[in-house]
């Protein structure tokens, strides 16, 4: 029979484990960034977002209003920054608004 560890691990620390053995960190960190794009940018600029989309350390934002791509430009550092503190790391480097 195996012998049984008494080590205690909090879920978090396991869930984390789980995630990078098996490779799915990018896929959760996809996840976090559309969420919290949604949380940030609130209904309105999300209702004009076809796509979010994380490609290395840059976030692509695809928008079907020209008029707010536009306005969104003016403030991408601000945007980096919001997202980076919302996701706990800094994930992002870099806005395309397409």
């Amino acid at each position: 029979m195996a012998k049984r560890q008494n080590d205690f691990h909090s879920i978090q620390d396991l869930m984390k484990d789980v995630i990078k053995e098996n490779k799915l960190t990018k896929g959760i960190q996809q996840l976090s960034v559309k969420d919290a794009w949604a949380k940030l940018m609130g209904k309105g600029v999300v209702s004009y977002t076809n796509k979010v989309q994380l490609n290395g350390k840059t976030l692509v934002v695809n928008l079907n209003s020209s008029v707010l791509r536009e306005e969104l430009s003016y403030g991408k550092d601000k945007i980096i920054k919001l997202m980076n503190e919302e996701l706990g790391e800094e994930l992002i480097s870099r806005i395309i608004l397409s």
